[in-house]
This record gives C-alpha cells, sequence and structure tokens, in this order.
C-alpha cells in the first residue's frame, strides 16, 4: 500500500510515522520550505497524551516540555485578579509544549522509509475509484492507493476534493496570534506561570522560554473573519491603550513574517472521506484554539485513523471505521469550545466581572475538587481510550 500524507504538522507527522510502522508507503508533503518555527505552547494532555505514549515519544516530549505551575490574571494596571493551578486547568497527565518543539519530536521519530518533502503541495486530484493521482506544484505525479489531507485549517486536499473552504469553517469571531522575542529579565520575572490580561475583548498572555526568550499568545474579538495583510501593524491597532506590559510587548513585535496569525474557526463536515481520500486534524474537525485541544485531537485522531488502516482489511471500511470512531469526540470537543469563547475573552464588563466571581469560587477546596474530577473525564475521552490499549498490547498495530 502506498500513501501521501500532505501536511507535515502534528497530524500529518503522527500518521506517517504509524503508517510507515505497519509497512505503507508513506509520502509524506509540507507546503512551507522548511520546518516551522512559529505557534504557541499547547497542553498536552488526554488523546495526544495517549498517542505520544502508545508511540514511545513521552521521554523525548518531556525534554522539551515546560512545567507551569500556575496562571495568574492582572488587569489593565498590573493588579493580581485570580491564579488558578496548571492543574486545575487541566488535570491528570499533562505536559506543557511549544507546538515547533513537538512537531520536532514527531519529525526525529519519523522511520527512514518516510519520504519528506518540504515545499511540495497538490494542486489537482483525480479519483480512480481504488486508487488516487496526485499532481503537485512541481509538476510530479503519484499514483496512491491513499491521499491523507492532515494540511491544517486551510486545507488544500479538502478545497480540491470537497469544495471551497467557505463551505465548512465555522468562523468564531476571534482572531489569534503568537510570536516569541528575547528579553532576560522578563523571562525570569515570568518563570513558572502563564500571565493573562483580565480584560474585556481581548487577551494577552505571556510565558517564559528557553534561551531567555518570552511568548506572546493573543485572542481578540473581531466582526471580520479576514486576517490582515500586515499582522504586526493590526496588532499594533488592536492592542495599543492597554497599560500593564503591553505597551513593552507591542514594541517587541517582529515582522510579519515571523508572526503565527489567523482566525478562530472550527471545520465542520459531514463526511471526513471521499473514495479514497480522507482528511485528519484541523483539515476536517478544527477544534479552534478556544476548545485548547486541538493538537491532542490531530494526534489522537491520526492514531485512530492509522489503527483503523492496518486492522481492517478493507481501505473504505477503515475510513468509515476511523469517522465512526473518532467523530463524536471531536463534535463533544467543538462544542465546549463554541462556549468557552465567553469565558476565555469576555465581551462586556458584566461578564468579566462574573468570571472573576466564578474563578473566585473555583478555587473553594470543595469547588475545586468537582471542577477537577470534571475536567478530568472530559480530557480522556472513553471513545479513544480502549482503541490506544489495544493498540500498545499488539505488536501488528502501527
Amino acid at each position: 500500500m502506498k500513501a501521501v500524507v500532505c501536511g507535515a504538522g502534528l497530524a500529518g507527522l503522527t500518521l506517517a510515522h504509524r503508517l510507515s510502522v505497519v509497512g505503507v508507503e508513506v509520502v509524506l508533503l509540507e507546503r512551507s520550505p522548511g520546518p516551522r518555527t512559529q505557534g504557541y505552547m499547547i497542553d498536552f494532555l488526554g488523546p495526544g497524551y495517549d498517542t505520544a505514549e502508545a508511540m514511545g515519544l513521552l521521554p523525548a516530549v518531556r525534554e522539551v516540555a515546560y512545567y507551569l505551575e500556575e496562571a495568574t490574571m492582572v488587569d489593565e494596571r498590573g493588579r493580581r485578579r485570580a491564579s488558578l493551578p496548571m492543574a486545575l486547568l487541566a488535570p491528570g497527565p499533562r505536559l506543557d509544549v511549544m507546538r515547533p518543539d513537538l512537531e520536532h519530536v514527531l519529525r526525529e521519530s519519523l522511520p527512514p522509509s518516510v519520504e519528506l518533502r518540504f515545499g511540495a503541495s497538490p494542486i489537482a486530484v483525480e479519483d480512480r475509484g481504488r486508487s488516487v493521482r496526485v499532481i503537485l506544484d512541481d509538476s510530479s505525479e503519484f499514483d496512491v492507493d491513499l491521499l491523507v489531507g492532515a494540511d491544517g485549517l486551510h486545507s488544500t486536499v479538502r478545497r480540491l476534493t470537497f469544495g471551497d473552504e467557505s463551505d465548512y469553517l465555522r468562523y468564531l469571531g476571534f482572531h489569534t496570534a503568537a510570536y516569541t522575542f528575547h528579553d532576560g529579565e522578563l523571562n525570569e520575572a515570568l518563570a513558572g506561570r502563564f500571565w493573562m490580561t483580565d480584560t474585556v475583548d481581548r487577551l494577552l498572555g505571556l510565558y517564559a522560554l528557553r534561551d531567555n526568550r518570552v511568548a506572546v499568545f493573543v485572542i481578540h474579538r473581531s466582526p471580520d473573519p479576514t486576517v490582515p495583510d500586515d499582522p504586526r501593524a493590526a496588532l499594533r491597532e488592536t492592542y495599543s491603550g492597554m497599560g500593564w506590559l503591553v505597551p513593552k510587548i507591542l514594541s517587541k513585535l517582529p515582522p510579519s513574517s515571523e508572526i503565527y496569525y489567523d482566525q478562530v474557526a472550527q471545520v465542520l463536515m459531514p463526511n471526513w472521506c471521499k473514495g479514497r481520500v480522507v482528511l485528519v486534524g484541523d483539515a476536517c474537525f478544527a477544534v479552534s484554539v478556544l476548545a485548547g485541544q486541538g493538537a491532542s485531537m490531530a494526534m489522537g485522531g491520526a492514531y485512530v485513523l492509522a489503527d483503523r488502516l492496518s486492522r481492517t482489511p478493507s481501505v473504505d471500511q477503515a475510513l468509515s471505521g476511523y469517522e465512526k470512531l473518532w467523530r463524536p469526540v471531536v463534535e463533544r470537543t467543538q462544542r465546549e469550545g463554541r462556549w468557552s469563547g465567553a469565558f476565555f475573552v469576555p465581551g462586556s464588563q458584566r461578564w468579566l466581572l462574573a468570571r472573576r466571581v466564578m474563578l473566585r469560587a473555583v478555587q473553594l477546596p470543595i469547588i475545586d475538587r468537582v471542577v477537577s474530577a470534571a475536567a478530568a473525564l472530559a480530557a480522556k475521552p472513553s471513545d479513544l481510550i480502549p482503541t490506544l490499549q489495544r493498540s500498545k498490547s499488539t505488536a501488528a498495530g502501527p
């Protein structure tokens, strides 16, 4: 069996690894000219954590992980409004990892048999029944048994196979951005905590990284989903006038080419596969940064897809089985993401005050235990765990 996987992000790298392990000939394509350095820190837990453990990658992930103990919210004068242990926000086994670092771990783990090609993207897809022809922008062609679109929110494979992205993207009313800069003094002051502004319509978060770097994560409300041509100028305009450390943070903005910037959206599709073309990760089930489990969903979904392909004689049945197993997990996470925007980025002073009351209440011992228990259940979807546990103990599986 031969497969082309488009997208060398978390979903594509995980899938390429697992398929190659069971003997599938894999070509992994990435439209970027090289590994991406942009991205933000993720709470690596639940399905993603289980997937890394099943792949034997947890030691390597731990080596690049950070250990944030607390999330602290401050108002525009820098006054502390709430502090919560990270264990309460994300209970159970969890690692804080920068997305580029996690991609590096996965890339380094790829078997030598995987052909990884940067600067390559499909421009045409031809369904041939039991196979598919893929034509790339460099005029090269592949005739394969399976084409996988793991190429993100703005998937080219989805557009070529299923139609325009406007049919599937659900804009959630926010823009988000992330960037890093060097500042030893600020890095030392931030160590061990994730700092966030307690503000209306806009949220700015800060955390310390290695090598005296500081990472910035922002999210703000916008009625227009269009991404600006100049993210640097847009961020200056949107966040100007805020107090605390924000003026200094804006003075450290790198060139637009070094800023990750996108709309906050989910992908809702009636089907994830068509013939011998299948989608995985944000390409078909983006849950949004508001849901906080995009990386885990991407890796977990890729693992389940590979698991079905390795255990099911028919490719068509395998693709159907993957969607049947994983869709309920995704839909539940997407529902959580749709309501969480009002909590993370309050749209009015009234909602901001209500959130402060809620956060203070959560810190009470009895409520602390109740919230932790409920979040722990949500973090490990029962739909996935049996599959991963079986795979861990079965040498034939990917």
